[in-house]
């Protein structure tokens, strides 16, 4: 009993939290954040860049891609709330995990950061060389880990997004409709769509019917809600998260079902009608219009495409359906799929407002 009394005293001085809520939601959130400092904005960058004609910005998006597995692992060191010297350490960590997983290399750093965080974590402070131990077991203990295990996860992870996108290519009726309402009702989750769509490397159709769940759920809340929220919800739901509606959803559930049937609306049309695909970076997937970083996504990959070859150019029905399942559908299906809903009482005034 002492025994378990010291560990449990060890583990709370430390700091030390093993917990879903702190690795499944802290730390992939904040993994997503690190992920949008690093590769998604050095992908816009490089965009704006390439389509503008300015080699500075295509130089400066490299860098900031280049140091997605440091950002990552920064950030969920920071989540874990590690001490400065175990911070400054996964910046080595999320490097080595992230290029070791190859396409899975976002899920290695986030399974490796928090093992290397926790580890540096418990012997923080613990010796006169302080300076010396906690890097070396920080840094030593998280390219090892890389070195064993990241290869594993990143091609489990690797796999498992490859049978999702090739499910998608061969039924894209069906799992347009899984994809998009699951990724949707993930972003609006306190958990990360993006991290998930980045570990996952979902691109392809598969990637263009998460952004049509994440679009249904940000423009639909958001539209859905004006009459509480105004244009104040409009640009924070809208533009920024449908996650600020979690509390209202934990007290009236049934505000959920609009901007899901949506989803399970737009992610068929975006896979069969529009056959539109996310071939920019998978994190993008996950990002809806938060920042119009899906649709940024999705116009990358149409360049993309185009400098490889594989696409002639951009077309009218291109734009019609990034616009239309992007923003005009998500706004006009949610709040008639709510009409019901607030004749039933199911939904009532006031069940939207943000605080």
């Amino acid at each position: 009993m002492a025994k378990k009394q010291n560990k449990h005293s060890f583990l709370a001085r430390k700091n030390i939290v093993i917990s879903a809520r702190r690795y499944g939601i802290d730390a992939l959130g904040a993994m997503a954040q690190g992920l949008f400092a690093s590769l998604l904005i050095g992908t816009i960058l490089n965009t704006l860049g390439t389509q503008l004609g300015i080699e500075a910005l295509v130089t400066v998006g490299g860098y900031a891609s280049s140091m997605s597995g440091a950002a990552m692992a920064v950030a969920i060191g920071y989540a874990l709330q590690a001490p400065p010297l175990v911070l400054f350490s996964l910046v080595t960590v999320g490097t080595a995990a992230n290029q070791l997983g190859g396409a899975g290399g976002p899920l290695s750093v986030l399974f490796i950061a928090i093992i290397s965080a926790e580890l540096g974590k418990a012997v923080s402070k613990e010796t006169r060389v302080d300076i010396l131990v906690t890097p070396l077991v920080t840094i030593l203990a998280g390219v090892g880990l890389s070195s064993l295990i990241a290869p594993a996860i990143g091609k489990a992870a690797s796999s498992v997004g490859t049978i999702i996108m090739w499910a998608t290519n061969q039924q894209p009726f069906l799992m347009g409709i899984i994809v998009s309402v699951v990724v949707g009702i993930a972003l609006t989750l306190p958990i990360s769509s993006a991290a998930i769509c980045a570990a996952l490397g979902l691109t392809g159709l598969a990637g263009g019917a998460a952004v049509a769940g994440c679009c249904a759920q940000m423009v639909g809340f958001a539209v859905m809600s004006f009459k509480e929220n105004k244009w104040g919800g409009i640009v924070s739901q809208g533009i920024g998260t449908s996650m600020l509606q979690m509390g209202n959803i934990v007290r009236n559930p049934f505000i959920w079902i609009p901007p899901i049937l949506t989803s399970a609306v737009t992610g068929p049309l975006a896979t069969c009608l529009f056959r539109m695909q996310m071939n920019g970076a998978a994190v993008s997937s996950g990002m809806g219009t938060c920042g119009l970083v899906g649709q940024i996504g999705v116009y990358s990959g149409w360049v993309a495409d185009i400098a490889a070859g594989t696409k002639a150019g951009i077309t009218g029905m291109d734009w019609a359906g990034l616009l239309l399942i992007s923003f005009v559908l998500p706004a006009v299906l949610t709040p008639l799929f709510a009409v019901p809903l607030r004749k039933m009482g199911m939904i009532r005034d006031g069940d939207m407002k943000l605080n």
